[in-house]
């Protein structure tokens, strides 16, 4: 007579390999996934139209006797400074379009894997909580900055082409840097503001809701109380606001706003420490057998 064998579990001797990027398809799958999303490409081609206008803009600055009967009287909006980057990365159609991005690229990014039930199978591979959440920060840093910092570093190379000098680069040899700074604080912004919200439901929908009324209403109960009290520090209610009031000061411009800029810095933290409190109490693993 056979014997019958129970068969179990077998204890495997592999060994695990560790990657230097263990977050890169984490990012490169939802990337993917935002662009197959409906209307996103429509969203994403419109929001390069301020980037468009402000390098035809540079081009034109450079050549003012050719277009001077079509912008007779706007020769000031075409003086190429730190102000006129400030004014385009901080412009407000250009912000009201990321978050828009972030609607469509962010809200699902955590609250499709609670919805599914997923954590479990990202922490069951060697994948740390740190790697998980910078996986999917990076969508976001992906679009934000693609909508930041290339396009104002391509304006200083445009800019240096159009004239054939390094005139301008001479005149203001910080602003790169004050470039770089700006697009990776307002791109760490974005990130904590998407994943803290999408880590506060299972439903992208209403994610997706929270992202664009949070920024919305946020700017809208500035102006009402704003209106009726008549007192700048009202802005530090709106997160549009706050931004604005960073960018200014990045750019050695007078901020819009009559308020100290560190408190503008101070709301913009508190959303970052905020959504590291709450993503470390959403998001939980389970320890990986090595």
């Amino acid at each position: 007579m056979a014997t019958i064998q129970e068969k179990g579990y077998g204890h495997w001797d592999g060994r695990l390999i560790e990657r230097r990027l263990p977050w890169w398809p984490i990012t490169r799958t939802a990337i993917r996934m935002a662009f197959r999303t409906r209307h996103f490409k429509f969203f994403f081609s419109g929001a390069f139209i301020p980037a468009i206008v402000y390098l035809v803009g540079i081009y034109v600055s450079e050549r003012l006797d050719d277009f001077r009967f079509m912008i007779k009287g706007s020769e000031k909006f075409l003086v190429i400074n730190p102000g006129y980057f400030k004014s385009y990365l901080t412009g407000d159609f250009l912000i009201f379009m990321m978050v828009l991005l972030m609607v469509f690229s962010g809200a699902g990014l955590i609250a499709d894997d609670l919805k599914f039930n997923a954590l479990q199978l990202y922490f069951a591979r060697p994948l740390k909580k740190k790697d998980y959440l910078l996986g999917k920060a990076a969508v976001v840093g992906f679009f934000v900055l693609l909508l930041t910092l290339i396009p104002a570093v391509l304006f200083i190379i445009f800019k240096l082409i159009f004239s054939g000098n390094f005139e301008f680069l001479t005149s203001y040899p910080w602003l790169p840097a004050s470039i770089a700074g700006y697009s990776l604080l307002i791109t760490a912004f974005f990130a904590c503001y998407t994943l803290l919200l999408s880590a506060l439901s299972k439903n992208r929908r209403y994610v997706a809701i929270m992202i664009f009324a949070v920024y919305f209403f946020s700017d809208i109960i500035f102006g009402i109380f704003n209106g009726i009290f008549n007192n700048p520090y009202f802005s530090l209610l709106s997160l549009k606001a706050n931004i604005q009031q960073i960018g200014a000061v990045f750019f050695g411009q007078k901020p819009p706003f009559d308020v100290p800029w560190p408190l503008s810095l101070a709301v913009l933290v508190a959303v970052c420490v905020l959504a590291g409190v709450a993503l470390n109490k959403r998001i939980r693993g389970v320890e990986v057998i090595r």
